[in-house]
């Protein structure tokens, strides 16, 4: 029987970088991925925040970069665009399948092996170690490991294996990369309110005349009809987008969202990390950056308690306690400021939208907005300086998130 020291299950950003960080920290590493390539099917918008190309050990290249922007326009239903500008890059527009592919290699430098076409079928515990029961190309091979990490996604199989479940929230996303004009390449568009009920729809810019339009909603929200006949509603009726839409699709994207972290994210012999722990940014979606700190986190703990074969669950919560101190409440303050935000009418949210769009709003967005960590943006505008511009809708507001 093949034995390693730790196997990842997944070879996603998320992924990729738990087994090089458990490579790294000496463990004999196996990554599994189900499918047949690296970076395909691609599930994600393709924004990336500065921070989260950093936090994966690389930096940006044209390899992999088509575009940069610092900043976005915010449409709601009715009412005046709200330009917020950063000044300078924040963020990315990538192709995730050479991003993803970039970051399988620099793992495979470390000596991490990796099975694609690969799926997982059990992990059983057996004698103080895991059993990884694993169909390969057709054929069924088992795996004798100390520690599991599950970065296998939203509906992680690893998770529901290790009775950790699956996240209980989910968005709707889909997303086309057609024909566009954009005003400015430099800037993102989102548009909220009852278009994109629950949460928001963008337009992300890959040049000039291509963009990538899509959207994310809650399939619980009141509103809420299937997302693709609101997205081809969006392309169509939203005078904006239609004026600038040349019309034809270029390809298209499903998925899942998982908002709000599982309540533990581990068990004896595993680690659950990335999309499948719900470690994903509430307020965009975002999953790269906060998964890929937890990974390393994941890769580093998942290594030394295999090296010290105490794989016990005890051990393995060292992770638990690590991540949340680093990410935790960012995440709690993000599901509130979702809450709050999903909670609006058009009207409301018009309203809110009006009240930010004002010299001394716009600066403190501009001099401490962070995509990553929103919360401290959140902070500065809650002095009593700013907040007197927000009038009534921004007091509700404070008062949910707070």
């Amino acid at each position: 029987m093949t034995e390693y020291d730790v196997v990842v299950v997944g070879a996603g950003p998320i992924g990729s970088t738990a087994a090089r960080y458990a490579a790294m920290n000496g463990a004999r590493t196996l990554m599994v991925e189900d499918h047949p390539f690296i970076g395909s099917p691609v599930g994600c918008t393709g924004l990336l925040s500065t921070r989260a190309v950093s936090e994966c050990d690389i930096k940006p290249s044209e390899d992999f970069v088509f575009n940069s922007v610092r900043g976005a326009f915010v449409h709601p239903m009715n009412g005046s665009c709200l330009p917020i500008d950063g000044k300078k890059t924040k963020a990315y527009v990538v192709s995730r399948k050479i991003f993803d592919r970039r970051l399988a290699a620099m793992a495979l430098e470390e000596d991490v092996d990796l099975w694609l076409n690969s799926r997982v079928n059990a992990v059983e515990k057996a004698d103080g170690e895991q059993r990884v029961s694993i169909v390969r190309n057709g054929q069924l091979e088992t795996i004798k490991t100390k520690v599991v990490i599950g970065a296998d996604g939203v509906r992680s199989k690893v998770a529901k294996m290790a009775g950790l479940g699956n996240v209980t929230k989910v968005l709707s996303g889909i997303q086309t990369e057609v024909p566009y004009c954009s005003d400015d390449t430099d800037f993102v568009e989102l548009f909220v309110g009852s278009q994109a009920p629950g949460f928001f729809a963008w337009a992300v810019p890959v040049d000039e005349n291509i963009s990538r339009i899509g959207m994310a909603i809650d399939p619980r929200h009141k509103n809420a009809t299937v997302a693709k006949q609101l997205l081809d509603n969006l392309l169509t009726n939203n005078s904006h987008i239609a004026s600038r839409y040349g019309r034809g699709k270029l390809d298209l994207v499903i998925g899942g969202i998982p908002l709000g972290p599982l309540e533990k994210t581990y068990s004896e012999g595993t680690l659950i990390v990335g999309d499948a722990a719900g470690q994903v940014k509430p307020t965009s979606g975002g999953g790269i950056y906060t998964g890929a700190a937890c990974a390393k986190i994941a890769g580093e703990v998942a290594a030394r308690a295999a090296l010290e074969e105490d794989n016990s669950a005890q051990r393995l919560s060292e992770y638990d306690r690590r991540w949340r101190a680093k990410i935790g409440k960012e995440l709690t303050m993000g599901m509130k400021i979702h809450s709050f935000m999903g909670g609006l009418g058009d009207s409301e949210m018009d309203e809110l939208i009006a009240s930010m769009n004002k010299p001394p709003i716009l600066d403190t967005i501009t001099t401490y907005g962070d995509m990553d960590h929103p919360s401290i943006v959140i902070k500065k505008m809650l002095h009593p300086s700013r907040s007197v511009h927000m009038f009534k809708v921004f007091r509700a507001f404070a008062k949910a998130v707070l």
